[in-house]
């Protein structure tokens, strides 16, 4: 019998997006397909598929132990994500060669189906750095009799999504900062900047607007600019690794001595880059807005805003950012209001002649309170209140003449009497 050979031996991914690149986040179902081609008939051991999902840091440090021993430093660690192996063809041992337990694959194209469900738990996103990469991949192994495995590797990625519709996201960010020149014993004025923008984060593709005031009153010609940052941050053995890369920049117009420069909604356009990782142990993926004023032969006045750059756009039904909700602010203030308030209803609308007149009839009950307040207050009671252009006057009167009551009271035993108050109550009016 004549054995056949393996033409192709590959691994395709079932896309879920209209531009068929598998990409996947925590909790999604990653389905695919294990495709073999042969020529002839092939007796195959097993086909195991092997998922895997980790973070991995890696670098290395010379160190010199003496004028002349040196040594080399190793810095590693990996966080696991994914692990998860299972067999689609053949069982578990594979490490001998008797021919029980065969399958046959006859000649021409075949696929055996494989699917897996990514953790629920948060995922670090697919990231490719200089001193470390987060990676995901479902490998093929085809075993057969007497022959080495043939092996098959493909990467998915795998974005944890940032949502930037978030208040920590929409908030604005701003800062300000001056700065003095000084040569030995001389010192010009000083150089100042200010700058503001929207909101912290952003996606791929979107212009930052930036607002910024520069004024120059030193006496150096100075040139303000913008930058985007990219942070990579590795952590291994307590060690920490950081690199700086430039994503975007532009550049202003030289500002003079005693000029002034504003900025209103300068455009910086983010490229495509990766998001923000946030929540990885080992690696940290983050992002600024650097503005700063060039001084030549001096040390930059410099102006650091964070960004977040997120998977999940704005919506455009509602930003939320600071120029949004100031507009929205003004938008509330020429609502039509009516200029002047509505009079409120008539004292008859509410209380009717019936109730007026039944309310001065005092119960026998009450008799017994026959002190000065009472009568004041139920002989009151359900009158029609002032007029709005009375109220002020009748109770300044009021202040002045309880004064003078208590004043009369102190030196005229009369005052005590209840008919003395009542004739007291009546003059307010």
């Amino acid at each position: 019998m004549v054995l056949g050979k393996v033409k192709g031996f590959t691994v395709s991914f079932d896309c879920q997006n209209d531009s068929n690149v598998p990409v996947f986040s925590s909790g999604d179902c990653v389905s695919g397909r294990a495709i073999i081609e042969v020529t002839g008939e092939i007796r195959v051991k097993s086909l195991k598929i092997h998922a895997k999902g980790f973070a991995k840091v890696r670098w290395t440090e010379s160190r010199n132990a003496g004028s002349n021993t040196a040594y080399t430093q190793n810095y590693t660690e990996e966080v696991e994500y994914l692990n998860h192996k299972y067999i689609l063809i053949g069982h578990e041992r594979d490490d001998d060669n008797s021919e029980e337990g065969l399958t046959t694959i006859h000649s021409g194209r075949h696929e055996y189906g494989f699917s897996l469900e990514l953790p629920q738990t948060p995922l670090a996103t697919s990231f490719e750095g200089k001193h470390g990469n987060v990676r995901y991949w479902v490998k093929a192994e085809l075993h057969r009799p007497w022959l080495l495995p043939m092996k098959t590797k493909k990467e998915f990625t795998v974005f944890e999504h940032i949502d930037i519709n978030t208040p920590l996201l929409l908030s604005p960010q701003a800062g300000t900062k001056d700065k003095t020149l000084c040569c030995w014993f001389c010192t010009s004025g000083p150089i100042s900047l200010s700058a503001k923008i929207e909101r912290k984060g952003y996606t791929p593709g979107e212009s930052i607007q930036i607002f910024a005031e520069i004024e120059n009153c030193s006496s150096r010609i100075v040139v303000p600019k913008a930058a985007i940052y990219q942070t990579q941050t590795f952590y291994a053995k307590g060690k920490i690794k950081e690199v700086k890369h430039l994503v975007a920049n532009l550049r202003g117009e030289s500002l003079s001595s005693g000029k002034t420069d504003t900025w209103n909604g300068k455009m910086l356009k983010i490229p495509p880059v990766s998001p923000s990782i946030l929540d990885c142990s080992i690696i940290r993926v983050e992002y600024s807005l650097m503005v700063y004023v060039d001084i030549p032969g001096a040390i930059n006045l410099s102006l650091t805003l964070p960004l977040v750059i997120g998977t999940i756009p704005l919506h455009s039904f509602g930003s939320r950012t600071s120029s949004v909700s100031s507009q929205c602010s003004m938008s509330w203030l020429a609502m039509g209001l009516p200029e002047r308030p509505e009079a409120p209803p008539s004292y008859a609308e509410i209380v009717t002649e019936e109730q007026r007149q039944s309310s001065l009839d005092v119960p026998a009950a009450r008799e017994e309170l026959d002190g000065p307040l009472f009568a004041y207050i139920h002989e009151f009671r359900f009158q029609p209140p002032p007029l709005y252009s009375e109220v002020t006057i009748r109770y300044r009167r009021a202040n002045i003449l309880w004064t003078f009551l208590l004043l009369v009271k102190a030196y005229c035993p009369f005052a005590h009497n209840k008919h003395f108050v009542l004739l007291f109550f009546s003059t307010i009016d």
